[in-house]
């Protein structure tokens, strides 16, 4: 009786799978309120264009071939390239840091819709102070190594 209750009471940790214990369970409960999104909104929509009383969003309509093609360009550059820095600078961050400011001002710079002075300020500060702030806390504050 006493063995049964001490192995009951025991915990054996297998150190070569523990860390995916707490991902797994992330990923059933993102894949169990996916499918409830999908229950609850596309059913409906579906159902509704059907009926012919709304229209698929994608279909008909203009695309933004600058925008939709330079993400693209931007994102392979953007990887590629931290690749290439974090690798002039290792396990400082650098890659990150020196790419990420750059990406961050081609991005808003590509969706801003009105170029003003004022708008132009406000995505310099953004570019800078965002990846700079995210390096700072990972990187510094809880020794995240990034790229």
């Amino acid at each position: 009786m006493e063995s049964s209750l001490s192995n009951l009471l025991s915990i054996s940790i297998d150190f070569g799978t523990s860390h995916l214990f707490f991902p797994t369970i992330i990923h059933w409960i993102m894949a169990v309120l996916f499918a409830i999104i999908l229950a609850t909104k596309l059913v409906p929509f579906m159902a509704a264009v059907k009926r012919g009383e709304r229209a698929l969003p994608i279909v008909g309509e203009p695309m933004d071939g600058l925008r939709f093609f330079g993400t693209l360009a931007l994102l392979v550059v953007y990887f590629y390239l931290m690749a290439v820095v974090g690798d002039m600078f290792p396990y400082t961050g650098y890659g990150f840091l020196f790419v990420s400011i750059p990406f961050v001002f081609l991005m808003s710079m590509m969706y801003l819709h009105e170029w003003t002075k004022k708008a132009v300020v406000i995505v310099l500060i953004n570019a800078i102070t965002a990846p700079s702030l995210a390096w700072f806390i990972l990187a510094k504050l809880f020794n995240i190594t990034l790229p």
